[in-house]
């Protein structure tokens, strides 16, 4: 369920160079919740170790991977079948070795089992896909073996989220395995279009660069949808918005192709898509680093860990009339931790850049839920687990989710050890 890399710090980072805690040939099949990297990003690694789906050799294709639409399939080498968001952030994760699986590994066999809709599976496994709002696509899991359930939220969207629908209510499930990106934090309540109008209208004044950080699939969006708002409206001056994300601009269709799954508006989506010019070769990239401001760049990654926005920020960072912006959560060990925590030297392609540039983290931006919103949403289930497992967040944040659970709602809760095995029928 889920197969990504351990993100932020060295200690974690180097777990991704150990070998799998099982062969990866014994694996029946992998199930992803949604297209984001550290979701997603071990797959081709794993597929290069040998997953194939249980007890099958010599087979042109890899293992079957399941995820729920709309990552709406698409044609690629030889016309085979692959699942849209995970196939972009792959091709857009960089040139890691534990990014790049075995040639043809974009022939992978994924399947699309359709929200709301039930998909036999092997060993007697039944799986349901919910819709878990947070991005397009995002869903959680209920996989039943037997007579026992597991309920898996992936990640979780917010109640309020300006693109996305919340997520569906928790289902009655033996055991409930919860993410904790938010578990110790409350959102930010100013209102992000205002953050926005003050931010952009005091940097172009000043006639500097606003660099946004943002995640690819879901957040370059998100901006997008309030500087066309804030554009409408004459808040903003007309200067130039560039997003600079070949990962961003190739997710867009898809917003359009799926209209059931958000809240924008046929008219909302195209202004979106007008507010910025689209940047797609290195070409176009290099040059908006001798272009200057005032304008506005909208780049990957959110957390500055790596992608296009590094080249920017090496190249605007050292100034002081420009902005940066984070746009949501940095993981404990990235570039962008380290300069919401106030640092102001950073190392890139082997250079320390000094950011002098004035640096904004914009919390209120997340499209993961809170810890007031991830509470709610259990308050509402059908019923309560006999165990939850807290995973998915630092030490810190899910320890305090596990606190919650346990005084406010009453239930059984823990966070599993690194490498813990737990048997469903006897949840402890």
């Amino acid at each position: 369920m889920d197969c990504g890399p351990f993100q932020g710090y060295k200690r974690s980072r180097e777990r991704n160079r150990t070998p799998f805690p099982v062969r990866p040939a014994s694996i029946d099949a992998v199930v992803l919740t949604h297209a984001h990297l550290d979701h997603t990003g071990y797959v081709p690694a794993l597929m290069r170790d040998g997953f194939a789906g249980a007890g099958v050799r010599h087979r042109r294709n890899h293992g079957p991977v399941q995820a729920a639409p709309p990552r709406q399939r698409l044609p690629a080498g030889g016309g085979s079948p692959v699942c849209h968001p995970p196939r972009i952030v792959h091709a857009q994760s960089g040139p890691s070795a534990l990014h790049r699986g075995r040639r043809g590994e974009d022939s992978q066999q994924l399947q699309d089992p359709g929200f709301r809709r039930a998909t036999g599976s092997r060993r007697g496994m039944e799986l349901t896909f919910l819709p878990a709002g947070h991005i397009l696509g995002a869903a959680q899991v209920h996989v039943r073996i037997g007579s026992r359930s597991v309920h898996f939220t992936g990640d979780l969207g917010r109640a309020d989220d300006p693109l996305m629908y919340p997520p569906r209510p928790l289902v009655a499930s033996d055991v409930l395995v919860t993410e904790s990106t938010y578990g110790i934090r409350k959102h930010s309540t100013v209102d992000p279009e205002q953050q926005l109008r003050d931010i952009i209208n005091r940097v172009a004044k000043r006639g500097g660069v606003v660099l946004f950080a943002a995640f690819a699939v879901g957040r370059a969006e998100t901006l997008m949808l309030y500087l066309s708002r804030l554009r409408s409206k004459n808040l903003i001056p007309d200067i130039p918005v560039y997003l600079n994300s070949p990962m961003a601009i190739d997710a867009s269709g898809m917003y359009q192709r799926h209209p059931e799954e958000h809240r924008l508006k046929e008219q909302e989506y195209m202004n979106m898509y007008k507010v910025a010019k689209l940047t797609r070769s290195v070409d176009e990239s290099k040059l908006l680093n001798l272009r200057g401001g005032p304008m506005i760049i909208i780049s990957a990654s959110g957390m500055l860990t790596g992608g296009r926005v590094l080249h920017h920020l090496a190249a605007y960072g050292p100034d002081p009339k420009n902005a940066v912006i984070l746009s949501g959560y940095q993981a404990g060990g990235t570039r962008g931790a380290t300069l919401a925590a106030g640092e102001r030297e950073l190392r890139i392609y082997g250079e320390d850049v000094k950011v002098r540039a004035e640096v904004i983290q914009m919390e209120s931006l997340s499209a993961h839920a809170d810890a007031d919103g991830i509470i709610s949403w259990m308050r509402a289930a059908e019923k309560e687990p006999r165990m939850t497992y807290i995973t998915h967040g630092e030490p810190d944040t899910s320890d305090a989710l596990r606190i919650r659970i346990k005084r406010e709602l009453g239930w059984r809760a823990r966070v599993p050890e690194h490498l813990e095995q737990i048997s469903i029928e006897e949840p402890r």
